[in-house]
């Protein structure tokens, strides 16, 4: 695997592949939690406790056992999550990196994704004055109809929009100051691009490292404890999706990643979490094949 001072090496060419054929995808998503904090009931249970004020907190769930809001939540975790295993780290808590040969993929689940996210948004909101009737006999003593917003107003608390950015160069910048200060920023941006673009691949080779490593656990014949492991066809997926991930997302065309892809994509051909286990020597061979691989590995402070 290039190293990171083989990637600042090579910066220079680099950059023009990188800017060209990836893409950066941000992803921002809002849900009512139907969650809040009763001061005054927070109050009483200090009192009643002899404590000081501010050392506990009563947090109220406004509609609980809602399976029309639960539903949402979670619906919106996994779209985090299916962003996320989608793309690659480049700004701390912002933007993800999104090659080019991917965004149609990316672009086509999402979309559908949004609309379903907006869909489950009419039910609940069609289910919400039920919901608010309900509550008011769960809640007892604790309800508070002024916390709760009208469907107008809950409506707008739901939001879902991903919109895409292009990657710049290192050198592009658009600032009217003089030379010798233009030329420091774009320094301190070079480093900063070969730094994400490392931590970038880095990532693909750690989401490899964990998976490999589950699936080599899974497939063992006995745990520590004496008990088969279970095998979860999850595993075999996310697998694939790393595979995925190796061959479409090498911005730094990395010969390790390439090979190792390639040996990894042939190795699974054809296996899934059934095939191994019905078959006892298909499953130890793949398990030797997982081991070795992550033999491999390149260091990376895993």
């Amino acid at each position: 695997m290039n190293s990171v001072a083989q990637i600042e090496m090579n910066f220079a060419p680099v950059v023009q592949s990188i800017s060209s054929a990836s893409m950066l995808v941000g992803l921002g998503i809002g849900v009512w939690t139907g969650r809040k904090q009763d001061k005054g009931a927070s109050k009483e249970v200090t009192q009643i406790k002899q404590a000081e004020d501010g050392t506990a907190k009563v947090i109220k769930s406004l509609l609980w056992n809602c399976e029309e809001l639960d539903a949402l939540i979670k619906f919106a975790a996994n779209v985090r999550n299916i962003h996320y295993n989608s793309t690659l780290p480049w700004t701390d808590m912002g933007p993800r990196l999104l090659p080019t040969p991917k965004y149609f993929a990316y672009h086509k689940n999402m979309s559908g994704l949004q609309a379903e996210f907006y869909r489950m948004v009419d039910v609940f909101i069609s289910a919400y004055d039920l919901e608010v009737a309900a509550s008011q006999a769960k809640l007892g003593d604790l309800f508070d109809v002024r916390e709760y917003p009208n469907a107008e107003e809950l409506r707008k608390k739901f939001s879902f929009t991903f919109n895409y950015l292009p990657l710049p160069d290192a050198g592009d910048w658009r600032l009217d100051i003089n030379t010798e200060a233009l030329a420091s920023l774009r320094d301190q941006y070079k480093d900063h691009y070969a730094s994400q673009l490392t931590g970038a691949m880095n990532d693909i080779w750690k989401r490899l490292y964990e998976t490999l490593n589950t699936l080599s656990r899974q497939l063992s014949d006995k745990t520590e404890d004496g008990k088969t492991p279970r095998i979860f066809a999850s595993v075999f997926d996310r697998m694939q999706e790393v595979l995925d991930l190796m061959e479409t997302c090498n911005m730094t065309n990395d010969m390790q990643m390439q090979l190792m892809q390639r040996k990894l994509a042939a190795a699974f051909r054809g296996i899934d979490a059934e095939a191994v286990k019905d078959d006892a020597y298909l499953r130890r061979d793949t398990k030797q094949a997982i081991d070795a691989a992550i033999k491999s590995l390149p260091s990376l402070d895993f």
